[in-house]
């Protein structure tokens, strides 16, 4: 017994890592006093009622040092926080996302460190089981909640603006997502009041279905918050009359501003380098949104982006196509990179083929503002299809932050073969047999755009990228489908050889009509006897998910406020993107290349079928 009380057996009680401090001055204390436990019953209860005293005192010192420490690493965060985006910005400082979540808390007045590490950890929480982060309340915070947030919709009265811009920020700002203190701002040409525009978008504005609660309420306070801004035809009069205008709604609050130019190409240089001279705030970041096309050809996309790269910098221009934020898009890189399963099979051993399909039914119209970039090849190709074809594709980023993501996405571009004209096929869309004084859809400029794709690196040499986008055809489907390869030696090969569609599995990530993941897999119909059948193992996102999936406009406005620029094209990018393109241009533009008609309601230019057969793939679509 006499070994219960050496100072050694005290010391393995409390020597576990967090408790380090405080052992070692118990150490102290067992070396130099009696040992707790001798002596009368009621002496050792004062004895241990002292020592308990004595560990809470010393606990709640060493509590408050670490209080101190975090407070003024928090300080020193937020002063970083504070610098991005500012005006100038004389470089592409990059500041991690994750650290602008972690310090947003400490801005918030009465909040606490506390309150402050209770919210880091339950994001921790959320990001570790997997759920997104943009349907979770508990990160509805602000890297700058301190400042004023003026948002600017130039061309306010534009389809475009009330039709998705002004219900998509409506929606961000039900849900939590836009701060208290933000002013939205209309700028136009017209003659209109602040009334006149909060009439004119207040139709558009709608309640998620999850979303009625105080609805109404909701869209008064929006309303309240927006504001008209007759802009004249003098842009450069009219952005420092604007910039006043914004200062006196932000008063004497530090701003935030951000731009969405919604105008014609033919405008934009002009509306963005007025901006960039009176509409700045000088005390708060800057950031301009810019629309579709992004140039006409590759020599168009450099003098557009050195137009724009005189007025802001690289991390200010967000070139938004709406067809990115789908949420299909950013499952892309959840399935590459969460699960196992499909990670050592994401290369040219496993996978035959991959096949991408943007096929609308509707006999939409490549509008104006395309007939000069190659119809749908600058409105979809450029764009969304090489986009999604970069983030299904590319090399693991070093992290999901927007730059690391984007550089990987430009060095998969960049390793893309050229495209050869042999492999190409354009279509027009005509008017379906019968039908009256319908006008041809495109007035040939593209509709359809059909071509095989090639990576040239280790990971995907060899392996076609199928491409189909066109309008006013047979489905609507916007899906990608991963084709595997056949099974060698397969054991039941008798049983498939009668049946092509039990020779290769396949993913399936489908966005319309119905969004879901659909796995293709080979398995034994029940009864007696081998026979096989070809099943869809499948996740349904409305039966799994009972939530209304944000607008891509949303989606994208969020990651904008949020700094998040991963699913907007960086300048080398475009330029990537039109390189690729500039072969099949220069056919164009030299009537080599001339689009195939073909009628509404079919299935595309006859051709197609002889492209799919030259690579050996059949096109499951079909």
């Amino acid at each position: 017994m006499a070994s219960v009380h050496h100072p050694a057996v005290y010391l393995n009680i409390f020597t576990s890592p967090p408790r380090r401090p405080v052992a070692e001055n118990f150490a102290a204390l067992a070396a130099h006093s009696c040992p707790l436990f001798c002596g009368s019953t009621s002496m050792i209860c004062r004895n241990f009622g002292g020592l308990k005293l004595w560990m809470h005192r010393n606990l709640k010192y060493q509590g408050s040092k670490i209080k101190q420490k975090h407070e003024r690493k928090t300080e020193f965060k937020m002063q970083q926080i504070d610098d991005k985006d500012q005006l100038p910005v004389p470089s592409d400082t990059y500041y991690p996302r994750q650290d602008i979540q972690h310090f947003s808390a400490s801005v918030v007045p009465n909040e606490t460190s506390s309150s402050s590490n209770t919210q880091h950890e339950k994001n921790s929480i959320i990001n570790q089981s997997g759920k997104s982060k943009r349907a979770s309340a508990s990160l509805k915070s602000f890297p700058d909640a301190h400042k004023f947030l003026s948002i600017v919709v130039i061309g306010a009265t534009g389809e475009l603006a009330r039709l998705k811009i002004f219900p998509a920020l409506f929606s961000l700002y039900y849900s939590g997502f836009l701060p208290e203190n933000v002013g939205i701002f209309g700028y136009s040409r017209k003659n209109l009041t602040d009334d006149d525009l909060r009439s004119m978008i207040a139709s558009t504005l709608t309640c998620r279905i999850d979303q009625q609660q105080n609805c109404d309420e909701k869209m008064e306070a929006f309303l309240k918050r927006t504001y008209h801004f007759n802009g004249g035809y003098d842009n450069r009069e009219g952005m420092l009359k604007l910039s006043t205008c914004m200062e006196q709604v932000e008063g004497d609050t530090k701003a935030n501003r951000m731009f969405y130019l919604s105008v014609p190409e033919e405008a934009l240089l002009d509306v963005a380098s007025s901006l960039a001279n009176s509409a700045q705030s000088k005390n708060g970041w800057n950031r301009i949104i810019i629309e579709k096309p992004f140039g006409f050809d590759l020599q168009s996309s450099n003098q557009l982006t050195y137009s724009l790269m005189k007025n802001f910098s690289e991390n200010q221009i967000y070139r938004i196509d709406h067809l990115l934020g789908r949420n299909t898009i950013e499952n892309l890189a959840v399935l590459r990179f969460s699960n196992l399963v499909f990670m050592p099979l994401w290369n040219r051993n496993y996978i035959r083929n991959i096949q991408v399909v943007v096929s609308e039914d509707l006999g939409l119209k490549t509008g104006d503002r395309y007939l000069n970039s190659h119809g749908i090849i600058g409105d979809v190709v450029h764009s969304h299809i090489f986009q999604t074809i970069a983030l299904l594709a590319m090399e693991p980023p070093v992290t999901l932050e927007g730059e690391d993501v984007r550089n990987e996405k430009v060095k998969l571009l960049r390793s893309i073969r050229k495209l050869e004209t042999s492999n190409v096929i354009l279509g027009y869309c005509m008017p379906a047999s019968g039908a009256k004084g319908g006008p041809e859809l495109g007035r040939k400029a593209p509709t359809y755009f059909a071509t095989a794709m090639f990576i040239d690196n280790a990971r995907w040499d060899g392996v076609p990228f199928m491409i189909k986008v066109g309008r006013g055809l047979t489905n609507h489907r916007i899906e990608i489908r991963i084709q595997f390869r056949h099974v060698p030696g397969n054991l039941y090969g008798e049983h498939i050889s009668q049946r092509s569609d039990l020779i290769n599995n396949e993913l399936i990530l489908r966005d319309v009509p119905e969004e879901a993941i659909l796995v293709r897999v080979n398995n034994k119909i029940p009864g007696l006897g081998i026979h096989l059948d070809a099943s869809e193992l499948n996740l349904l996102y409305k039966d799994k998910y009972n939530i209304e999936v944000p607008d891509s406009y949303e989606q994208l406005l969020h990651d904008v406020i949020d700094g998040d620029n991963h699913l907007f094209m960086r300048s080398d990018e475009v330029a990537a993107a039109w390189n690729l393109l500039s072969p099949v241009l220069r056919e164009m533009d030299s009537n080599n290349l001339v689009p195939e008609k073909y009628e509404q309601g079919s299935r595309g230019p006859d051709k197609a079928i002889y492209l799919w057969a030259k690579h050996g793939v059949k096109w499951m679509d079909d």
